[in-house]
This record gives structure tokens, sequence and C-alpha cells, in this order.
């Protein structure tokens, strides 16, 4: 069987993904990142996002593209079956984002070229005024997640069905981590890890997706924080 896909980037593009769960303790504030990260800036966004090549490397992937590229927030509450589950189930969504002060976004979709692809990867860079307003968002997320935990979320009408994890926590970098995995039901074992951490005044958020996923968003959102140290 196909496996169907719940995520949607630009527009009416229609991308393949999922997305992922987790279990954990309670999310670090303030300092977040590597202590040599300086202030942010919205020019600093798109250094964050991996390389396609680094991209393709992580996923085990040769012939992963660069599908869409965004740099504003979604909205795709009407579309989940339970609204407060958005943010553990879609990235990059105007109402989970809203009041949090955030100033700017990059936002870039990557999977094999054709339906049937085998990978599928959502690098997020969010830009906010603070490194507190960025840490505040990731600890706002660890008890969304959390609280979504262990529970199915449609997305459509009932045609896509998700099951979300436990929510794990991690220091990795000198940043602190936080990911879950999700597996799409009646999809021949398709799933996603989402990753999220913060580093300076910047939140990096990412969904790795296939069919025998790992650490790989947790690998790909700790090589965006090096990113931010460089």
């Amino acid at each position: 069987m196909r496996r169907v896909c719940g995520l949607l980037l630009a527009s009416s593009a229609l991308l393949c993904g999922c997305v992922s769960t987790v279990e954990g303790a309670a999310v670090r504030a303030q300092g977040a990142g590597p202590v040599d990260v300086g202030q942010l800036d919205e020019a600093a966004l798109g250094r964050l996002l991996l390389s396609i090549g680094e991209v393709n490397g992580i996923m085990g992937s040769t012939q992963m593209q660069v599908t869409g590229e965004l740099d504003q927030m979604t909205d795709h509450s009407d579309q989940v079956s339970d609204p407060d589950c958005l943010g553990a189930v879609y990235g990059a969504e105007e109402p989970v984002y809203a009041r949090t002060g955030w100033m700017a976004v990059r936002d870039q979709v990557a999977r094999e070229p054709g339906d049937d692809n085998d990978h599928w990867v959502e690098q997020t860079a969010v830009l906010y005024p603070t490194a507190q307003d960025a840490t505040t968002f990731l600890d706002t997320s660890f008890t969304v997640w959390q609280g979504c935990s262990n529970s199915e979320v449609e997305v459509g009408e009932g045609e896509y069905s998700w099951q979300l994890g436990d929510v794990d926590t991690a220091d990795t970098d000198g940043a602190h981590l936080i990911t879950q995995m999700t597996t799409q039901q009646g999809a021949d074992g398709w799933e996603c890890q989402h990753a999220l951490s913060a580093v300076s005044n910047a939140t990096l958020e990412v969904w790795a997706c296939g069919y025998s996923i790992n650490d790989e968003a947790a690998e790909i959102a700790s090589a965006m924080v090096r990113n931010a140290g460089k």
C-alpha cells in the first residue's frame, strides 16, 4: 500500500511527510545552545538550514531534492481532528507560533522526486526578539507534545491517521532537544521523527520521515544548532 501524505507546505503543493512522538522531563529555559552564539538576525536563518547534500547523507539517500521553500507560516488547524495537537503534527503553523513574538521564518522541504518517495524532511528556523522568547516556545511545545503523546490524530476528513508516541528530551551540542515519533496508520510503516531545539534567539524544528526512522530529525536539528555557532 502506498503511503499517503498528511502535511502540506506551500499553497496547494501536497508533500509526503509525517509526525513524531515524545516523552520526557521539563524543558530548560534561557541559555539553550552553544554559549558563544550571539544574537541572530533574519539574514542568519538561511545558514542554519542544512544543505541538501547534508540532508541526503543523514537520511541515507542520494536523490532528495528541495521541493518547497517558504518565508511565512501556514495554517492547517481546520484539517486536524484535535486542534490542540496542531503543533505536534505540523511544522511552521501560524496558530502554533501566534503570540510568541516570532519575527521571521525559513521553512524548507526536501524529498526524492516522484509520488512514492522514500524520505521526506522539513527544516524550519524561526527568529524571535530574545533568547528567552525562543526557549519559552520550546517549553510550551514540550507541554503540548507531551499532552498529545500516545494519542491518535486524524488529518483531513479521516483520510490520514497518525499515532503519536512519547516525548523524549536530551541535551546535545549545548542545546536542549525534544523529539517525538509518529507513525501513519495503514501506510506500511511510514513514520516520522519530530525534533525541536533552541539556540540563541531562534528555534529549530525538523521533521524526518521514512520507512526506517531512528534519530535523523534529532541529528539534523543538532547540526542546525552547530551551524548557528559557525
